[in-house]
């Protein structure tokens, strides 16, 4: 049963997972929002509004997730979470025949699309969405990160539990249901409008202060702990950290693009970026040689460059 026709092999993602973006994968539940978005016929940039919310929270950035009533308002999508009170399985073979998708969190110990990072690596959680089940194959077709795909045999069974015995310790992953029955497919003109609009309450929303300074200061409180941990935590401190950062301004620059914004609000979140991409590899190298590290004129170059982004889109708050 599938909801969707898609192949795999013949899949083409939308241009916010292009290879030549600074940050392919952004986090692993905006992505698929991305491409379920694209894949239903709609435009997912109009959806990026949130993003300019992020604030640092301490010992991360925000883990930014567009929410389900601005899916519903831009794109007529009805997100539901999905009380799993049966196996997943069950769950997924009534509601993907009743034509509602489903996002799941899983295992991407059993992604094979993590192939070369997680896949048969290491047990890390990710959130994917299904589309198209063969119980009797064992086949599955999901979006997950940058684009859909196709897991089967082993994976397939790991992933649903198929075999296992009832084991009453077991906690079941968080789901949720998708409807696209009532799915709305607006003139462009109409959507920017609607998402500049959007943009305008959430700059309300911005952080008080620039959270990049907090940041920075955080980072440098934290080098010695990184440097003694080492590589392992670093990455998982990366992630929670600079890619978030990272990801949330590129997108906010092509969302910027897409609505006419300001381009010094572009040219700000395109460098923030493009430095955060940078700043992984050499904060790694330093983590790693153990070696004196002083990041803080990137950091004020950022820090300044948030600020110039915030002025700049200013005007746009009238728009709320």
């Amino acid at each position: 049963m599938k909801v969707l026709d898609l192949d795999a092999a013949t899949y083409q993602r939308h241009s916010l997972h292009a290879e030549d973006r600074v940050w392919v994968e952004k986090n692993c539940y905006v992505d698929i929002w991305i491409e379920v978005i694209h894949a239903v016929g709609c435009e997912p940039l109009a959806i990026a509004p949130f993003v300019v919310a992020l604030d640092f929270e301490g010992d991360q950035w925000t883990f930014f997730k567009p929410p389900h009533d601005e899916l519903r308002e831009l794109y007529g999508l009805d997100t539901q979470e999905l009380n799993c009170w049966r196996p997943l399985l069950a769950h997924a073979e009534e509601h993907l025949a009743a034509g509602k998708l489903i996002s799941t969190e899983a295992d991407a110990w059993w992604l094979p699309d993590t192939s070369g990072t997680d896949y048969r690596r290491q047990h890390t959680k990710s959130t994917i969405v299904l589309n198209d089940l063969d119980v009797a194959a064992k086949r599955l077709g999901y979006w997950h990160n940058a684009g859909y795909f196709l897991l089967e045999g082993e994976d397939f069974d790991k992933t649903f539990r198929v075999g296992f015995e009832p084991d009453p310790a077991f906690m079941p992953f968080f789901a949720e249901f998708i409807r696209i029955d009532r799915k709305v497919i607006r003139p462009v003109d109409e959507l920017r409008a609607m998402s500049k609009r959007l943009l305008a309450k959430h700059l309300a929303r911005m952080p008080v202060d620039n959270p990049i300074r907090r940041f920075a200061a955080r980072f440098t409180a934290d080098l010695p702990e990184l440097q003694a941990l080492g590589l392992a935590h670093y990455h998982a401190w990366a992630f929670a950290t600079v890619r978030q950062l990272g990801a949330a301004a590129e997108l906010l620059a092509r969302h910027l693009d897409w609505v006419g914004g300001p381009s010094t609000a572009i040219a700000a979140y395109d460098h923030i970026s493009q430095g955060a991409k940078t700043f992984i590899l050499k904060a790694a190298r330093a983590v790693n040689s153990k070696k004196p590290f002083d990041p803080s004129a990137t950091f004020e170059e950022w820090a300044i460059a948030w600020d110039s982004a915030l002025v700049a889109l200013g005007e746009l708050r009238a728009l709320g």
